[in-house]
């Protein structure tokens, strides 16, 4: 099922010729003058044009396995339009109106592309998402046959922003940074001698699955297996018990928090005591509740694609305290991008006086915004410059970090 939320302005005309709320007037009859009538009052201002409201597309996986993380991102998207609406927009001389128009993808790459479809045909102005980066890559090719441009929070493959799409954007760093981050530390942190890697071939967990191996290699490390699953998959116990046979003192997952919560379970139960580590997809609040009592302290690492120190700290802690004041939940990964993704889209638009795709797009290319997750600013390619990476361990059945690294 797809949840629509909408942030919208209505202005109601109050002359007595409306029809309805929201409606044009109707023309009134021809009549003959009558030079004694007192003066009609002035009409009361009509509805705004289409045009001054400024349609934003969100995508995200708001059903499904994944749909703790999908709400999350939504949440943040519509912070960000709730209070740039109260605050106010000004664009081409007056104040417009933000419409935040979410849609679920599901997480599934079919789905991802139909509602991809739905956002152009519905004329949005930009769009942030998707999550995934299984959804994102090939929603991003339909975004730009229609000269849409495109802010995804948390899609992490290298592929994309390497299609040579002009409007395709991220304000995470990518699997490259992440995989080869985390490679090195299992090396030469943990001290891992037998690592294992289990993926969930998807284009995100292949991905940094792969790129965590490389590191691995290069860091002077031992794969010593290479086992695949599925991000609907609930049983483990083959591959790993195949791993265990290997005498694994690492494992690495690339997927998600919902499939890495039952693996961990599925570990204690064969007495595997190795370490676990992953990356973005399995750093999320949620994870404790997922792996239950099998999750101990100091026993899974995982890296967050974004960070924040020293000063910019204090307005990732407002931003979290707002968060939860305002949806009741803590934030689980990457609401606070989404909001500073929609922000700096918003910023490109009055920058521009222009919330044409074709006008603020160059805007966007330069953009240099100071966000609650960091200074945001663009590569050629679209991907973040700079980005950074949080390590994180658990600890008491909550994240803890270790590191900020550039």
């Amino acid at each position: 099922m797809q949840m629509k939320f909408r942030t919208t302005l209505t202005l109601c005309a109050a002359a007595a010729l409306m029809v309805a709320c929201g409606k044009k007037e109707e023309p009134a009859p021809a009549a003959a003058p009558a030079p004694a009538a007192a003066p009609a009052p002035a009409a009361a201002p009509a509805p705004e044009a289409a045009s001054d409201v400024i349609k934003i597309g969100h995508v995200g996986p708001t059903s499904g396995a994944i749909a703790h993380l999908g709400k999350d991102n939504e949440n943040g998207a519509r912070m960000a339009i709730d209070e740039l609406n109260a605050k106010g927009v000004m664009i081409g001389g007056k104040k417009v109106t933000l419409e935040l128009l979410p849609e679920d993808d599901a997480g599934d790459p079919k789905q991802g592309t139909a509602v991809a479809t739905k956002l152009v045909d519905a004329k949005v102005n930009g769009v942030i998402g998707h999550l995934n980066s299984g959804t994102t890559i090939p929603a991003s090719a339909i975004y730009d046959a229609a000269g849409i441009p495109q802010i995804s929070p948390s899609a992490t493959n290298p592929k994309y922003t390497r299609q040579g799409f002009k409007g395709a954007f991220r304000v995470v760093a990518d699997d490259v940074h992440l995989g080869s981050t985390l490679g090195k530390y299992a090396v030469n942190t943990l001290k891992g001698k037998n690592i294992g890697v289990i993926d969930d071939r998807t284009a995100y967990g292949q991905g940094v699955a792969e790129e965590f191996e490389k590191a691995v290699t290069a860091a002077g490390g031992t794969v010593v297996g290479h086992e695949f699953t599925t991000d609907k998959a609930t049983d483990f116990n083959a591959i790993l018990t195949t791993l265990k046979g290997k005498k694994v003192d690492v494992v690495f997952f690339g997927g998600m928090d919902a499939v890495a919560g039952p693996m961990i379970k599925q570990m204690a139960q064969l007495g595997i005591k190795a370490k676990f580590m992953g990356g973005d997809g399995i750093c999320s609040g949620e994870l404790p509740k997922l792996a239950g009592d099998a999750l101990k302290d100091d026993m899974v690492y995982c890296a967050e694609a974004g960070g924040v120190e020293g000063e910019q700290k204090v307005g990732m802690e407002k931003f979290r305290a707002d968060f939860k004041a305002k949806f009741g939940a803590d934030v689980q990964v990457y609401a606070p991008y989404v909001y500073d993704a929609l922000n700096v889209m918003v910023a490109a638009m009055v920058k521009a006086d222009s919330a044409d795709p074709a006008k603020y797009l160059p805007e966007l290319k330069k953009t240099e915004y100071k966000g609650v997750t960091g200074n945001i600013a663009f590569d050629e390619k679209g991907d973040i410059k700079n980005g950074a990476l949080t390590l994180m361990t658990y600890k008491g059945g909550k994240r803890t970090e270790l590191a900020v690294i550039r």
